[in-house]
């Protein structure tokens, strides 16, 4: 894999997320509690939530839209029939938050 540093573990907060734009529309990074990170499109597949502003439980984030939850693991939505948003290799160095590039790169458009 080619990773991209998007920047330090610190610039979000626990429990919290940033929005990293790409070519091909925004990529969701969340941080948990235990300072895991995790990389998700940024488009609840419900109604196309914002998930960056969703409030992060766990290793979830509930959409602030109409409360679907989803996994930050899977990208599955946990309480409905189907859904899912596509999830992207993430993962901390050094402090520092690395995104596979070759994933972001062959998104699709949005």
């Amino acid at each position: 894999m080619s990773w991209i540093d998007i920047g330090a573990l610190d610039d979000i907060p626990a429990r919290g997320a940033r929005v990293v734009k790409t070519v091909h529309g925004c990529v969701a990074v969340f941080r948990t509690g235990a300072d895991e990170v995790f990389a998700l499109e940024n488009a609840c597949p419900h109604k196309a939530g914002p998930l960056a502003e969703g409030i992060v439980h766990g290793k979830a984030v509930t959409c602030p839209l109409h409360n679907w939850v989803i996994s930050l693991e899977t990208g599955l939505a946990q309480d409905a029939d189907e859904g899912q948003v596509s999830t992207y290799p993430a993962k901390v160095e050094g402090g520092r938050i690395l995104l596979d590039a070759h994933r972001l790169k062959a998104r699709t458009a949005a």
